[in-house]
């Protein structure tokens, strides 16, 4: 029995032994691994592997014992977890007295450390004593880097564990530190370096006296000068150096003294980096320091910010002395002062005040703005720097304005005044009285009104701006000054010359009506309601088309100023009257006017939409108002133009976006209360909600209507479409059938088209469950009923296209078998074109009704899984197809490409290119746009790709930019811009071709298509020139 274990025991370090003499002696790399796992499965204990490499540790061959240590080191790493305390005390003893070994041993011992750095087990103080032993055996920077590197970590992994015990060091662990990082080149290591750095300072180490070195270690490599090499599998970038040095340099204020001369000396220098690097530095330092490290600096970097923003070139400079000209103010104006220290602040911006003032009585020349960024950069620092600064220009800019009569120097003035009165903004005073605008008000405001009525456009702007931006100042403008601005604003909505004055007035009537909502009620909402009346007395005497812009006007301004529920409560009821006004006596106004008024309807519900109060009063003051007039319009009796406008495609499509947008925002609950009268509406014929609802007939719109009655289902889609999934839809069961049965009338394709994008919409929004499944089999039994035979076979085309689109969107399982019988029909005579412009219908998003805004189920990539899991069939179908067949499938392909995501397309392109080449022969200019519409972003994110292609590429573009659709010909020419991207050598074979051919579009006789061929031949003609 003895002799059997005594056996056993000495097996496993027979073992041992061989896969170290494999390792030390052999050369061999693999046994490294077998031991560590051996130790970390118990076969052996750290201590037998010691006693194995016995020989190896004492050979006095240095290469050697090198391998024998690295052995143990690599065993360690992986190991170092199951280390016992008493185990963790003898290795580091151990490796310490190595570290006085031959340099070719020297490596092998630092990885044994890193290891044993990571010990849970390491008992207290023999941090300290690595630390102490690698600064005095080892010359760390005479290391290779990999050995650097390594002892940083030992560093590293002892501040994160072992902290106080360092501290304990006092300055002796900072000055160690010095000497290990001092002449540091590699980026790799001097990332890991800062970073130890800013942790001394940041983690309250001792610094000692050594302040000024630690400074100088770092500080030698401002600015990083460092250019990664081509493929570098660091991936080490020049800008996370410069952050990480940066982080250093601007971590202490005990820097100061050193560092705020650097930077004056490298803002100061030729190189635009190192300007760049020292403005962004000093931004960063200012957040840690106080007056008292500034004091000494402020007029030497007050000086090289203003002469960077006077002279420089680049805007990134200026950009960044005017990010620290603001932190330095910050800085002065936040730090607390004793009561007998001198206030720094005053001083600071007396100083730039007094260098930049007279500049701005110069409105004509260079420095009057690079002087006004300069004090606004100050005074948006602090609500102190902010008052200084606009109390002593102010009155200056007041003054100049009136002084210099000419509209460009006003107009320079005021743009001036603008961005000063802007930084107020920035500060809020309890105080009324302490407002620093307050003294200024009644001269601003009558400079103000002053541009406003200047011939100037460009003035009129600026005015307005600035008219925006004090009345947002809280109790800046009186009653009395408001009136004068309503007046005003109202004057510039209605200017004839200038469209650029009445639109900049009509958004600043919008944002002022949100804060002053009685002034402009009181004042404006009067005025446009008399303009109206004006213009319903031009309809009825006929007068209308003379007054439409003047009208159009009048509905905008309205619309816009709709921006406050007690103001909604005056517009909307004016918009609604003035429709119904419109459409009363013998003359009715035109399309386009009753369009206008839906327009403004549509902004009105928009602006709601953020106020539940005010989303709910339109939908149930417009909504009811806009189904009367509707089907007072559809009743048969009716024999007015009345019947003649509102009934017409284009002015039902304005309603129904009224309808849907008064409707998307509704909550559940106040959407059933809705439901609950509109459906039976349209169902039972109950007219008992709408306002006025005594009409001569009944209104059935699905039981034998007119064709009038029956094209207001466009107005119950909008809203039924529009619903939040989870209101509940009254008669669904009887409402899904009706509109089965009208989208298959084929009297009314208008009204078909409708009950089938109804149905649709519905369809999309229906749980899962056997009423879907009933509905789904109800529509495709419609569906191929209709294809069959009979009149009604576009009616069931648009049927399928829809449902499919409903399907396609949420990924109902049908959806692929309604996508085949789809793709069944490009091969039918009939609806071959019509299914292949159905694919654009299915991959692009549609406006009324399948809508994210309209609570419809669309998923996520959708049209990624389509071209999925459709495009091969495409493919198939196209290469199987007849000849006269083919142009349906590139049809089809090109619409589905064109819609879908370039990153998603690009893997796909090299099988899928020759096809849309083969499109752009296609003589359908549908076919050729779609197909430019995506070879054109190709051309840019693929050109490797591309250029194999480049003789057909150049061919086609150039006999397309001949085509008689203008659009393909603007198009064709785009292209062949895109195509210069291509690579240089590939296309100077064709360059002179190219040239002669374009000149021929030089002289089309559309002016964009003249621009888009002018552009692409200058670059043709640039091609292979230096520079290009």
């Amino acid at each position: 029995m003895a002799a059997a274990a005594a056996l056993e025991a000495v097996a496993p370090t027979g073992a041992l032994w061989g896969l170290v003499q494999d390792f030390v002696m052999g050369q061999q790399e693999g046994p490294a691994d077998q031991v560590a796992a051996d130790v970390k499965s118990g076969s052996y204990t750290v201590l037998q592997v010691v006693e194995a490499l016995g020989s190896s540790l004492e050979n006095p061959e240095p290469r050697t014992r090198a391998r024998g240590i690295q052995l143990l080191s690599q065993v360690l790493l992986q190991c170092h977890s199951l280390l016992l305390e008493k185990e963790v005390v003898h290795l580091i003893l151990f490796y310490e007295n190595r570290l006085k070994d031959h340099h070719l041993v020297i490596p092998s011992v630092l990885q044994g450390l890193r290891a044993l750095s990571l010990c849970v087990a390491l008992p207290p103080g023999l941090a300290v004593s690595v630390l102490k032993a690698i600064f005095q055996e080892v010359h760390v920077q005479s290391l290779p880097q990999v050995d650097r590197h390594t002892v940083y970590s030992i560093i590293t992994n002892f501040m994160r564990t072992r902290e106080e015990e360092l501290k304990g060091l006092g300055a002796d662990f900072t000055f160690g530190f010095i000497q290990v990082m001092d002449g540091e080149k590699d980026p790799r290591n001097l990332l890991v370096a800062f970073r130890i750095v800013h942790d001394l300072i940041s983690r309250d180490y001792s610094l000692g006296p050594f302040v000024e070195e630690l400074f100088e270690v770092t500080s030698c490599y401002f600015p990083i000068d460092f250019t990664p090499p081509p493929n570098d599998p660091h991936g080490i970038q020049r800008e996370d150096l410069i952050l990480s040095l940066r982080a250093v340099l601007a971590s202490t204020p005990q820097f100061a003294e050193f560092l705020l001369p650097l930077l004056i000396e490298k803002v100061d220098s030729e190189i635009l980096s190192a300007k760049l690097d020292s403005l962004q530095t000093l931004n960063a330092c200012c957040a840690v320091y106080g007056q008292k490290e500034l004091k000494d600096f402020l007029p030497s970097l007050w000086a090289s910010i203003r002469r960077e923003v006077f002279q420089t070139a680049s805007e990134r400079v200026e950009a960044e002395g005017l990010a620290a000209l603001n932190s330095l103010t910050a800085c002065l104006s936040r730090s607390v002062l004793r009561a007998d220290a001198e206030d720094l602040l005053d001083s600071f911006l007396s100083n730039i005040l007094q260098d930049c003032r007279h500049h701005l009585c110069e409105p004509d020349m260079k420095l009057v703005w690079p002087s006004a960024k300069l004090l606004q950069a100050a005074a948006g620092a602090s609500a102190r720097a902010c008052d200084h600064i606009t109390s002593n220009v102010l009155p200056l800019l007041l003054e100049q304005f009136h002084k210099h009569s000419q509209s460009n120097q006003r107009r320079t003035i005021l743009e001036m005044i603008l961005g000063f009165l802007k930084l107020q903004q920035k500060w809020s005073y309890e105080d009324k009285d302490e407002r620093p605008l307050s003294d200024f008000k009644d001269q601003l405001c009558s400079l103000v009104f002053m541009a406003l009525t200047d011939p100037s456009t460009q003035l009129q702007l600026v005015g307005i701006r600035t008219l925006t931006v004090l009345g947002a100042q809280p109790d800046l403008l009186s009653s009395g000054d408001l009136e004068l601005a309503v007046g005003h604003l109202y004057r510039l909505s209605f200017l004839e010359e200038d469209s650029q004055s009445w639109v900049a007035a009509l958004e600043a009537s919008g944002t002022l009506a949100t804060l002053y909502p009685v002034a402009f009620s009181s004042h404006l909402v009067p005025k446009l309601a008399g303009e109206l009346c004006i213009e319903e007395s031009d309809l009825a005497r006929g007068d209308g088309p003379t007054k439409c812009s003047r009208h159009r006007r009048c509905l905008q301004a309205l619309s816009a100023i709709s921006t406050h529920a007690s103001i909604v409560k005056e517009t909307l009821p004016l918009l609604l009257q003035h429709l119904r006004q419109m459409n009363k006596g013998n003359t009715v106004a035109g399309t386009s006017e009753v369009i206008a008024v839906c327009q403004s309807l549509q902004q009105v519900a928009e602006k709601c939409q953020q106020d539940p109060e005010s989303c709910w009063y339109f939908h149930q003051t417009a909504i009811p108002c806009l189904l009367a007039l509707a089907v007072q319009a559809s009743m048969p009796e009716e024999h007015s133009v009345l019947k003649k406008v509102l009934l017409q495609d284009e002015v039902l499509a304005a309603m129904v976006s009224v309808i849907g947008t008064a409707t998307t925002h509704l909550s559940p609950d106040l959407a059933a209360q809705s439901v609950a009268h509109i459906v039976p509406l349209f169902l039972d014929g109950n007219i008992t909600f709408l306002p006025e609802n005594s009409f001569p007939g009944r209104f059935q719109p699905f039981q034998d209507g007119s064709s009038g009655q029956r094209r207001l289902v466009a107005l119950l889609m909008a809203f039924v479409c529009s619903l939040p999934r989870n209101v509940e839809i009254p008669q669904l069961n009887q409402l899904m059938r009706e509109l089965l049965e009208l989208s298959c009338c084929h009297s009314c394709p208008f009204s078909s088209t409708a009950a089938a994008k109804c149905f649709a919409g519905l369809l999309n929004k229906h749980p899962a469950g056997q009423q879907l499944d009933e509905f789904l089999q109800l529509a495709v039994d419609k569906v191929e009923a209709g294809l069959s035979s009979g009149p009604y076979r576009s009616q069931a085309f648009t049927l399928l296209l829809w449902v499919t689109k409903a399907l396609v969107l949420r990924y109902h399982p049908l959806s692929s078998c309604l996508t085949d019988r789809l793709m069944g029909l490009l091969s039918d005579p009939e609806l071959g074109p019509a299914a292949a412009d159905g694919f654009s219908l299915l991959m692009s998003d549609c406006t009324d009704v399948l809508t994210r805004a309209g609570h419809a189920e669309v998923r996520i990539m959708f049209r990624q899984r389509f071209f999925t899991d459709n495009v091969p069939a495409l493919v198939r179908g196209f290469h199987a197809a007849p000849r006269d067949v083919k142009p349906n499938y590139l049809k089809g392909l090109s619409h589905v490409l064109n819609r879908l995501p370039k990153p998603v397309l690009l893997p796909e392109l090299p099988t899928l290119l020759s096809l849309l080449l083969e499109a752009l022969s296609c003589p359908d200019s549908v076919v050729q746009l779609s197909t430019l519409s995506c070879l054109q972003p190709l051309l840019l994110e693929a050109p490797q790709v591309m250029s194999l292609h480049v003789d057909t590429l150049v061919t086609k573009f150039l006999n397309l930019s001949s085509s008689p659709s203008m659009a393909v010909r603007i198009a064709a020419l785009q292209c062949m811009h895109a195509v210069t991207h291509l690579p240089t050598p590939v296309l100077l074979p064709y360059k002179l071709q190219v040239i002669r051919a374009l000149a021929k579009p030089l002289d089309d006789k559309k002016r964009l298509v003249r621009k888009e061929a002018v552009s692409a031949r200058g670059e043709w003609f640039l091609l292979g020139s230096p520079g290009s």
